[in-house]
């Protein structure tokens, strides 16, 4: 994940909250700290008790001097309600009282006398530059933030929050093998950007024949137009999409459509917003004494602040975030972000980075472990891109590896064949012993968009030209869409992919809003694109052969194909990569009829198939015709 370009458009504003966390008001005498073990029932941020009139709250805050807790139901008093401290040390705690349970309450913590900062537990914020840009469409009756009162981000507490009821409760996720996944930015999806409209068009996705989407971070980050990437509060939805019941409905009605809902979780690093790096922090980066970050990232890919995921602090607060989203939002898997970062062993470029880690296939293997125990069927996919050796052993643990095909598929979608060979799409190539474990893509959210290069770059000869050729472009497309399919193993598309989407990944900068382009659902050229990604997934999906442990593939030149045996049936793809035409010649297995899913039967005197194919040409024959 080579998010650099990010960590340059972030870092001017890297700080912000930090600086405006350290307080402005004046200093007030400090509070004698009481100690005191926590109640029984408290746990990391708020309990109700009393039927929701009185709460405990408390902060894990190692080596601070002293706490109190600031907000509505004391006039935000920094003096009022100081907080016990465990006999450990630890943690700081006070039950509130006279609380009315259908209230929304604003609070943060008052630490050492200097600093305000928000519950890292809570499941709403309050963010006084961001929140006046979120319409009541998407988000009805937002508090209104307490101006003048305090500064800086705040938490939300409620005992009787809406309620959610669940209407999908047997939903069955579609097994690994199986899945077509199409990762979505809820920005740039639609022009309302939240949970509602991108819900409305459920019937398109359905249509597409998609059986998971995947959402890029929807946990609060750092300002509103955002990747997701730069993440602050872990157990709060991002409220520029929506409130936490619409979140829910949306994976319901996902569920009831037979989608999963993966979830894109970011825990390799976090920002300064973040009340956990605030509460350790020097005025540049975390102190020595943190208990969850690295003073100084082990990796050359970090953005933002670095977690230390062999301390125990670390650990036990990404497997409260990983069993929350699973509990309360009945979310189906994790893509967990530079899953390669989750390492102690410094690095400086990415040969080192890459190597054989024990300790990082350790935490893995760990945090794994914990999931499972959880929901046995859940679905962990890493963004690793770590040596060949340590992915396996981490696909032997039951974890699916992100399989980037980019580059090899643009080439030979552009006409470009001398690096067009895209088989590390094989899961054996990997030396993984199940397809299951490889998902494998031509794009992604991080990756250039395939027909943006085929329309600026693409080859031609003669009155075949790709470059500025809408059309043609599309059909190389589609031609590249009918291998990916066909490779055993989970698949992901990038949203708009299957339309053919050709705007630079660069433009309005890599990470800004996105012309969001459902026009080109009118566009024939482009709906027929649409109409072949649905009939290739329609067939990957329908047909067992296309997850086949039996294979035979040569992708490295011009004429490409792929060869699936099962049982008495074969598939066998074959397609022209170049730009001029090409004679095929491949052994079949067997003569006789050859159904084709795309096209004509075929009569064959013998195995070997010798077939003149114009550029772009593809087919899809099997056997046995394929549902």
């Amino acid at each position: 994940m080579k998010k650099i370009i990010y960590l340059l458009l972030l870092v001017t504003a890297f700080n912000t909250a930090c600086k405006k966390a350290l307080t402005d008001a004046s200093l007030e005498p400090t509070p004698t700290t009481q100690t005191a073990a926590l109640p029984a029932g408290a746990k990391d941020g708020v309990v109700f008790i009393n039927n929701g009139t009185s709460a405990i709250v408390s902060l894990y805050a190692p080596n601070k001097k002293s706490v109190s807790l600031i907000g509505e139901f004391n006039d935000w008093s920094t003096t009022t309600l100081p907080m016990k401290n465990t006999p450990d040390g630890n943690y700081w705690w006070i039950q509130v009282d006279n609380l009315n349970p259908t209230t929304e309450y604003a609070y943060q913590f008052y630490v050492d006398g200097n600093l305000k900062v928000a519950d890292p537990y809570c499941e709403k914020v309050l963010d006084p530059d961001n929140d006046k840009y979120i319409t009541a469409a998407t988000y009805p009756n937002l508090k209104i933030y307490p101006a003048g009162k305090t500064t800086g981000i705040v938490s939300v507490m409620q005992a009787n929050q809406p309620l959610y009821t669940w209407k999908n409760a047997g939903f069955t996720r579609p097994a690994k093998d199986n899945l077509v996944i199409y990762e979505l930015l809820i920005r740039d999806f639609t022009a309302e950007h939240n949970y509602a409209s991108t819900l409305a068009k459920l019937d398109y996705l359905t249509g597409l024949g998609i059986n998971a989407i995947e959402l890029m971070p929807v946990n609060e980050f750092e300002g509103n137009l955002s990747w997701g990437y730069n993440p602050s509060f872990y157990f709060a939805p991002d409220k520029y999409y929506g409130t936490k019941v619409a979140l829910q409905n949306f994976i319901d009605e996902c569920h009831g459509r037979g989608i999963a809902v993966i979830m894109d979780m970011v825990l390799n690093h976090s920002f300064g917003q973040s009340p956990m790096v605030q509460l350790y922090f020097d005025g540049s980066k975390p102190t020595a004494n943190s208990p969850w970050f690295n003073v100084d990232a082990k990796h050359p890919f970090n953005v933002g602040y670095d977690f230390n995921h062999e301390s125990q602090a670390t650990k036990k607060f990404s497997k409260d975030v990983m069993k929350f989203w699973m509990q309360q939002y009945k979310i189906d898997g994790f893509r967990f972000d530079l899953s390669k970062g989750f390492t102690q062993k410094a690095s400086t470029d990415d040969a080192q980075f890459r190597l054989y880690d024990a300790g990082r296939i350790a935490i893995w293997k760990d945090y794994n472990g914990y999931i499972k125990s959880l929901d046995p069927s859940f679905y962990v996919i890493l963004e690793h891109f770590a040596e060949e050796s340590e992915e396996k052993v981490l696909a032997d643990d039951g974890m699916m590896l992100w399989n980037n095909m980019n580059y090899n598929m643009n080439e030979a979608t552009m006409g470009w064949l001398d690096n067009s060979n895209f088989q590390w799409g094989f899961y054996a190539n990997h030396g993984f012993t199940r397809s299951e474990n490889l998902v494998g893509y031509g794009e992604s959210h991080d990756e250039e968009r395939l027909n943006f290069k085929n329309i600026t770059y693409g080859n031609a000869s003669g009155s075949y030209v790709i470059k500025g050729n809408l059309a043609t472009s599309l059909k190389r497309e589609e031609l590249a869409a009918a291998f990916l399919f066909s490779i055993p193993g989970p698949k992901m598309i990038w949203q708009f992919g299957e339309l053919g989407y050709d705007i630079n990944i660069d433009f309005n900068g890599r990470t800004g809003e996105k012309p969001i382009k459902w026009d080109y659902y009118a566009d024939p050229n482009r709906k027929a694109l649409y109409d072949a990604y649905a009939r290739f997934i329609r067939l990957k999906k329908n047909n067992s052969i296309f997850n086949s442990i039996n294979s035979a593939y040569s992708l490295a030149g011009g004429i490409k194909y792929i060869r699936l045996t099962e049982g008495s049936n074969t598939v066998v793809v074959v397609g022209n990569f170049d730009v001029v035409s090409q004679t095929a010649h491949i052994d079949f297995g067997s003569s006789g009829v050859w159904v084709d899913a795309v096209g004509s039967s075929i009569n064959l005197a013998s195995n070997s198939y010798n077939r003149t194919l114009a550029p772009g040409e593809y087919h899809i024959y099997s056997k046995t015709a394929l549902k």
